[in-house]
């Protein structure tokens, strides 16, 4: 059971832990063909256990576009140009499975739509931002065997936002943007955990992924 989480006084203001935990030194930076565009609630923001900005530091191509900050939506339709495929990465009725061969089907460069907040704020993008209607919808949906988390999970696919971009663009772009996207989320688990004063049991399996 996670303990109730106290907010972090003063965070590192890259990493979003307690100076003493501070990550930022095993952030690694990688340029990529594909790009990623966090469309982040603006209360998520307030919350440092938001690991979706992490991923904005390890991929170079990438960008923040904050929504909810007050009634007039943001428009988005200016992240979508003919110079990349954009999809809209999220679990809907209408999403399919992001696969290596769906991407092959792609002739141009990914440009992955990545709503980040709480599962509420999240599923309201794609309705309250019609510019986004016609955009395809991929998800991934294999089990998270983790035994720790940095919040609880509602349901067995239910991913941190960096976990599930990480596991997007192991397919979009194969093991090394992988590799430097989890070993910050393993940092920052592991560290916020041991900010709770809870002793962390991350270990990982030869695939890679956590347990």
């Amino acid at each position: 059971m996670l303990q109730r989480k106290r907010k972090t006084k003063s965070p590192c203001p890259e990493c979003f832990l307690h100076p003493n935990l501070c990550i930022c030194e095993v952030i690694t930076s990688i340029q990529t063909k594909a790009k990623l565009s966090l469309i982040v609630h603006a209360k998520e923001l307030k919350r440092t256990t938001n690991t979706g900005r992490l991923a904005l530091k390890v991929l170079e191509n990438s960008q923040m576009i904050v929504r909810g900050q007050n009634r007039e939506p943001v428009d988005l339709s200016p992240l979508i140009n003919d110079d990349y495929q954009s999809l809209l990465f999220f679990p809907a009725d209408d999403a399919v499975q992001l696969t290596e061969s769906f991407i092959k089907n792609i002739s141009k460069p990914i440009h992955l739509l990545v709503p980040d907040g709480n599962w509420r704020q999240a599923s309201k993008v794609a309705i309250r931002h019609p510019e986004l209607k016609t955009l395809p919808r991929v998800m991934i949906t294999k089990p998270n065997m983790a035994r720790e988390h940095l919040r609880a999970e509602s349901s067995e696919i239910g991913m941190a936002t960096l976990q599930a971009i990480a596991e997007a663009f192991r397919i979009i772009e194969g093991e090394t943007s992988y590799e430097l996207l989890m070993k910050v989320y393993r940092a920052k688990l592991e560290n916020t955990l041991k900010g709770r004063g809870q002793q962390s049991r991350v270990s990982i399996d030869p695939a890679g992924s956590i347990s």
